[in-house]
């Protein structure tokens, strides 16, 4: 099985590593050449609680060196999808599945316009990374991964990428609701990683200031509200209880939102708190702390450069 994982971040660093164990054809596409050079000549050195170690991967920013493939792993941010699935459409052939493991809402449809609905597969994963730089980076913490159809069905391609991934390290199961899986993750990081951003806490932290924590309740709480008048079946009966849950076991992760703002990139808060308001707006339903989380976010990025000229 060829496989090309498109984005060479966080989690697709961390995926391609524990891939690369398997004796499957495992590919890179990354669309920044020096980055692509630099993990070509030094191989991806991963950390954490999977131990130190280093393994080598094909990596190039030209699809043409990759062929068709049969899978592919759509890694990257949730706004640059469309370009990624456009710049990886050569290597979509007619038995290619595409695989999103992105945040946020709104990545299976684009990913079906380009590639067509039949073959697009949508996962979540609790796995935690973090990107030290390219080509580097940490194991923070283990979770499941759960991918899916929009339309429930399971077939045989999708069963073999479970085995795929369990074998590579990876927990996977398959649920017929994928929709409800992307659903409270994303609750449950409407409620976490924009409030790391703004307060550059890391999850755990979030639970000891009573202001925080209230932040995050109301977050969590707007969102579900959103989910159910959307008639969504989530798979927590209490999203507050597990939001706080996953802050807990994760006490000492960096959420992605927070290393894009460390770094100044970015960030996906158009796809996650931006995502819920938006729904909220069309059903009619308020949702002003997420409201008020998005447009903080949003401000923080438009004062990357103020704020590095004033050194603030």
């Amino acid at each position: 099985m060829k496989i090309v994982i498109v984005g060479a971040g966080a989690m697709g660093s961390l995926l391609a590593a524990f891939l690369s164990k398997s004796k499957e054809e495992i590919w890179i596409l990354h669309r920044h050449k020096e980055h692509v050079d630099r993990i070509a000549q030094k191989g991806i050195d991963v950390t954490g609680i999977s131990g130190n170690w280093q393994v080598k991967v094909k990596i190039t920013s030209d699809p043409q060196d990759i062929g068709v493939a049969d899978l592919l792993i759509i890694c990257v941010k949730a706004y640059d999808t469309k370009d990624a699935i456009l710049k990886a459409k050569p290597l979509i052939g007619q038995n290619t599945k595409v695989l999103t493991l992105q945040n946020g809402i709104g990545n299976i449809e684009i990913l079906s316009e380009v590639a067509g609905q039949d073959k697009v597969i949508g996962g979540v994963t609790s796995e935690g990374a973090t990107l030290l730089e390219y080509g580097k980076v940490r194991h923070a913490g283990r979770g499941e991964t759960v991918i899916g159809r929009i339309d429930g069905k399971i077939p045989v391609e999708m069963r073999s990428i479970r085995e795929l991934f369990n074998k590579a390290g990876f927990e996977t199961k398959i649920s017929r609701d994928i929709k409800g899986i992307l659903w409270s993750k994303l609750i449950i990081n409407a409620g976490i990683n924009a409030l790391t951003a703004i307060t550059r806490l890391a999850n755990g932290k979030l639970l000891e200031f009573e202001g925080t924590r209230k932040i995050l309740r109301e977050a969590v709480t707007e969102a579900t509200r959103v989910a159910k008048r959307k008639r969504i079946k989530l798979i927590y009966d209490d999203p507050l209880g597990k939001a706080e849950a996953v802050c807990e076991a994760t006490s000492g992760n960096i959420s992605s939102m927070l290393q894009d703002v460390l770094r100044s990139k970015r960030t996906e808060i158009d796809y996650i708190n931006g995502a819920i308001v938006r729904q909220a707006q069309e059903l009619n339903v308020p949702a002003p702390v997420n409201s008020f989380l998005t447009d903080i976010v949003k401000t923080i990025e438009a004062s990357y450069q103020l704020r590095a000229a004033d050194r603030i």
